[in-house]
């Protein structure tokens, strides 16, 4: 018999086929809402430290879609579209601005 490696982690849905399709054995369970949810944040971070660790522009760029993805499930749980999230970052844009102009803040007088 074959050595096991755990994971215990969120995947996407295809995974469990995919694993199976590869003749190994394994074994799944569905999340409960708040299970979800705390997964599904593990999982931005998880996706956010792969991204931090890109070593080229494709990787980062693989990285950011797997961010994406998870920001998408994130949102409809939260009950909005990713629409509405990306309504909700132009208002902000609008009144803070964005990041383009790459300005660093060292300090502030109080």
């Amino acid at each position: 018999m074959g050595k096991t490696k755990l994971y215990n982690k969120l995947v996407r849905d295809q995974i469990p086929e995919i694993i199976h399709k590869s003749g190994k054995s394994f074994n799944t369970r569905k999340l409960a809402h708040e299970e979800y949810i705390k997964e599904l944040k593990n999982k931005a971070f998880e996706e956010l430290n792969e991204y931090s660790h890109s070593a080229s522009n494709q990787e980062a760029a693989e990285e950011l879609a797997d961010l994406l993805e998870v920001m998408h499930s994130l949102a409809e749980v939260h009950g909005y579209t990713f629409d509405q999230i990306e309504e909700i970052r132009q208002r902000k844009m609008e009144v803070r601005g964005g990041f383009k102009e790459r300005i660093f803040l060292i300090d502030v007088e109080e």
